[in-house]
């Protein structure tokens, strides 16, 4: 982490908890000299994050919080996270919509900055189980009226998850009777071993039908998702046809994701977007 007293908060907040992280608890004076911020601006810093659940205070500094498996943040509290990162994404995932296309958008924070850049694109389909994604839209269309080329949105049915997706039997019902040209999934985590999972049962399964009704599944998940595993695995790696991600992914990472999916995208990086 290099000295900067202009970061924006959201940007010192990012490398505050990547430090964490990494190291497994940082001290407040050792982030100071980092930084080049001040005392109190760490402590603010570490309050917003503790509010957030991402990491725990302790005297002098910050610990990780031991998340179980079944831990799952509300909406609110990821929204919050690596913004610059899912922005990024965001803006690389919309460069593969085609105008004209049937598309599904999972629930997710970072599914959520990818539909702000999908209302420009012409005569999209938009299904979603994503109470959040589908207001982007709608939202869209009642300041701009009902204008040629705007999306069609079918929201799924179903029970409201604390990240405000809509799951159980009767969104698995809708989904399964759809045929989307590509799905594009937010994951809570990714990893060799547990693939895509979830720590939502319900969840879990209406993933399983997004991905089995898609000819393409693109993944958009930020650096920190790798390695974290949920309750429930509902897809493999090998079902992934395209992984959009962050700058942050570790060298080694992506050489043990190119091993299991067709195409790696790492936002920003052009010659990963070219190979697409």
């Amino acid at each position: 982490m290099s000295e900067n007293q202009n970061l924006l908060a959201e940007q010192r907040r990012a490398l505050i908890l990547d430090e964490v992280r990494r190291r497994g608890g940082v001290r407040v004076n050792e982030l100071t000299r980092k930084l080049g911020v001040s005392d109190m601006t760490v402590r603010r810093d570490l309050d917003a994050l503790a509010r957030q659940g991402v990491l725990e205070k302790v005297h002098g500094g910050a610990v990780p919080v031991a998340e179980a498996s079944t831990h799952e943040p509300g909406f609110e509290a990821k929204s919050g996270l690596e913004l610059t990162a899912k922005e990024d994404i965001a803006k690389a995932a919309a460069q593969l919509v085609a105008p004209g296309s049937a598309i599904a958008l999972s629930g997710g924070t970072t599914t959520y900055a990818l539909a702000h850049h999908l209302i420009e694109v012409a005569d999209l389909t938009v299904v979603t189980n994503s109470v959040r994604v589908a207001d982007v839209f709608h939202a869209a269309q009642r300041s701009s009226g009902q204008r040629q080329g705007a999306a069609t949105v079918v929201l799924t049915g179903g029970v409201r998850t604390p990240s405000d997706s809509l799951v159980g039997p009767v969104a698995d019902q809708a989904i399964a009777t759809l045929h989307f040209d590509v799905l594009f999934l937010g994951v809570h985590g990714i990893s060799t071993e547990a693939g895509l999972s979830t720590p939502n049962l319900a969840e879990a399964e209406t993933n399983r039908r997004l991905v089995q009704s898609a000819r393409r599944v693109v993944v958009v998940a930020d650096h920190t998702k790798w390695g974290t595993v949920g309750l429930s695995s509902f897809a493999t790696l090998e079902q992934v046809d395209t992984l959009v991600t962050d700058s942050g992914l570790p060298t080694d990472a992506r050489a043990e994701i190119s091993e299991h999916l067709r195409h790696l995208v790492v936002a920003g990086e052009e010659e990963d977007a070219e190979d697409l």
